[in-house]
């Protein structure tokens, strides 16, 4: 493994980023004695790159990101992300933050178990990239990583609004479309650890191409990329017809995996089902209403999800805290789960903020 690289001049600066629930966070105390434990969270997707430090409890006491080189190479791309987490550490120390105790990962798949190696589809210039062993290496923390979207389902029955579930599916509508399924209040990881691929899931039969090779899949037909390509405008333009299809897709897909796994409750993020608001959220649960018909399917529901812009960095941060041997899952129910927001404002670059619950 190559040592990491400093930031070479045409490399994209990253950026604080600001949500009112995480860069001006209240420290618990002044009492140094009485600081938190922390993880260090990486979330890795095709739009942006973020890095932060995020409590026990899930607060994130700040945050920074950049935008994921679009044609780069492997070692840019990783070059972009050591100098994120460098900057991300570095904000840390000067916040008087104690030292992170783990590193925890959400990364777009499909990869091998652990991170071992990833392959993002929507990162084509990481192929079989060896993340784990490269993150491991950098911060020489306990690292873990696993896919973005199951980092997130994981943070929304943590600290969302899936908290209290033991079924649930939990989904990201942005660039592309990911998954992470909970049954039996268990995050499924399957053989390779890629359980929860619902972007994968055919709905439309015959449908648009996908990147994966396959025709019809849920990311091709209503992720933010499919979206520019069929209309020839982005998501942020889309014609109330667009946002309705885009929520019937979705509806579609939460149907198939409702009847398959006997579950009930479906929690969205991502810049695109939280941008299109409302609407998108009653298309699609008018779509679960009339394709989950068997009497234990009936009545699923879809909702956005609660952590708003913090869901993937307290997603990877779940994903540390697990690692270490903390139980994520069991929480007191969120009660309403996350606030369907108006819709029309699909947000560049990654989740769309929310009020966190």
């Amino acid at each position: 493994m190559p040592d990491p690289a400093p930031m070479v001049p045409t490399t994209p600066a990253s950026t604080p980023a600001t949500a009112p629930a995480s860069g001006d966070a209240p420290r618990p105390d002044d009492d140094p004695t009485n600081d938190p434990d922390v993880a260090l969270a990486i979330d890795i997707g095709g739009t942006k790159m973020a890095a932060g430090l995020v409590t026990r409890d899930g607060v994130v006491l700040g945050r920074r990101q950049v935008a994921t080189p679009a044609t780069a190479g492997p070692e840019l791309l990783w070059q972009v992300l050591a100098a994120l987490v460098a900057e991300a550490r570095a904000d840390g120390v000067e916040r008087g933050d104690p030292v992170p105790m783990a590193c925890g990962v959400g990364c777009g798949g499909p990869m091998t178990r652990g991170g071992a190696a990833v392959s993002p589809v929507n990162i084509p210039g990481w192929r079989g990239f060896a993340l784990h062993d490269h993150l491991a290496g950098l911060t020489g923390l306990p690292t873990a990583v696993d896919n973005d979207a199951k980092a997130l389902a994981l943070g929304e029955g943590w600290r969302g609004a899936a908290q209290g579930e033991a079924d649930y599916v939990g989904m990201v509508v942005s660039t592309g479309v990911g998954g992470g399924l909970v049954t039996d209040g268990r995050l499924l990881d399957g053989a390779d650890g890629n359980a929860g691929h619902i972007g994968h899931v055919i709905v439309e039969p015959d449908g648009h191409a996908c990147a994966c090779g396959a025709r019809g899949c849920l990311e091709a037909e209503a992720s933010g990329t499919a979206i520019a390509r069929i209309t020839g405008r982005p998501a942020a333009e889309a014609t109330p017809d667009v946002v309705e299809r885009t929520g019937t897709m979705v509806g579609r897909a939460v149907a198939s995996v409702a009847v398959l796994l006997d579950l009930r409750l479906a929690v969205v993020a991502g810049s695109v089902a939280l941008g299109f608001g409302a609407p998108f959220f009653a298309a699609a649960q008018a779509e679960i209403d009339r394709r989950a018909r068997l009497d234990y399917a009936r009545g699923t529901v879809i909702r956005p999800a609660g952590l708003g812009a913090d869901g993937p960095l307290v997603g990877a941060a779940a994903v540390a805290w697990a690692h270490l041997g903390d139980q994520i899952l069991g929480g007191d129910p969120m009660p309403g789960g996350g606030e369907v927001p108006a819709g029309g404002a699909v947000a560049e670059g990654g989740i769309a903020p929310t009020a966190r619950q």
